[in-house]
């Protein structure tokens, strides 16, 4: 069997935003199996018996029991200087905060920023530009609670 592989590098200074959103999909995830179960449910417990259907009814609700336990799925999209690709980086929103604390402690660790400056990326105020660090004449990198007001959309 055949496959490929496809990446994307990123590098952390190039990194503009990362954002995560709650996909519509998680209900259908959750409503179309549990109602196909519950059909079945029906359908066993009628024609074969009672049994048989209360397997597939347990198998349906432990199916949407699942879902909520976990939680939304998420979806993602990230933005560097040349780019915008959606990437599947967290599977489920409710890991997304983690993620995006670790991705945020690298970022500024890349970019030779202190951890004391690390604050919440919705209060973009308290987060102060890093000084600059290269030789070469580029432009000081904006930290990513900082992109959106540069973004210019």
């Amino acid at each position: 069997m055949l496959y490929s592989v496809e990446y994307r590098r990123f590098y952390l200074q190039d990194l503009e935003s990362i954002v995560v959103w709650r996909s519509r999909a998680w209900v259908w995830r959750m409503i179309i199996p549990g109602a196909l179960f519950v059909l079945l449910d029906v359908a066993f417990s009628q024609w074969v018996n009672l049994e048989t259907g209360a397997v597939f009814g347990g198998i349906g609700f432990a199916w949407v029991l699942l879902e909520l336990v976990l939680g939304p799925t998420a979806k993602s999209r990230i933005r560097t200087t040349g780019a915008s690709v959606e990437l599947p980086l967290v599977a489920r929103a409710r890991r997304a905060r983690k993620v995006l604390a670790k991705i945020d402690t690298a970022v500024r660790a890349a970019r030779g920023e202190s951890p004391q400056q690390a604050g919440p990326a919705t209060s973009p105020e308290s987060v102060k530009p890093p000084a600059q660090t290269n030789s070469g004449g580029s432009a000081t990198p904006i930290p990513i609670a900082d992109a959106t007001q540069t973004n210019g959309s």
